[in-house]
């Protein structure tokens, strides 16, 4: 079975919206590294629509030397929105029909590498919750960003995670990789 991951850059004060705002110079050779195994290993990507108009609207621009360009361009991408429709202008990219939850469990059973939920913070929270995202990756920079959306919200349920892997990275960032608890 496939596995769905996933891996947001999240500031100190838990906001993991627009972190080219709060990202500053903290981005090094360790997030480097582990988004090209994440590349590397990734042969479909989930967007929700937000994300999706962001970067259809700046990743087919971006030229092919950036090593995010070359991967996010050709992938096979899925789209979950609920006011999207038709056909959609970036290439390889494919509305999901079906309920979210539903085409995943289908997705995770086909052939292939992982499936990444690339940005899209309500897909990241509707699959962690739904008990279909394997591997939730936070990149805490050394920064409170103050303002921004959280990925966890007052309300959420109560969700015992399992540390899967923790690393330092050479500016201060911390990668802690979860997944969910087995009980």
């Amino acid at each position: 079975m496939r596995e769905v991951k996933t891996g947001l850059f999240q500031s100190v004060d838990g906001v993991v919206e627009s972190p080219n705002l709060w990202q500053f110079d903290s981005f090094d050779e360790e997030l480097g590294a582990g988004m090209g195994t994440m590349m590397t290993q990734t042969d479909t990507v989930l967007l929700g629509r937000r994300s999706y108009e962001e970067w259809a609207g700046y990743w087919p621009n971006a030229g092919q030397e950036d090593p995010f360009a070359s991967f996010i361009n050709p992938v096979e991408k899925f789209v979950a929105s609920r006011t999207l429709t038709g056909e959609l202008a970036w290439q390889n990219s494919t509305l999901i029909q079906a309920p979210l939850e539903d085409f995943v469990c289908e997705l995770r059973q086909s052939d292939g590498g992982d499936i990444s939920v690339c940005g899209s913070i309500s897909v990241v929270r509707q699959l962690l919750f739904a008990g279909l995202l394997d591997s939730l990756l936070l990149m805490v920079h050394p920064v409170i960003a103050g303002a921004g959306k959280h990925l966890f919200e007052s309300g959420d349920p109560v969700t015992r995670l399992v540390l899967q892997d923790s690393q330092q990275t050479s500016k201060g960032n911390m990668l802690l990789s979860y997944g969910r608890h087995s009980s």
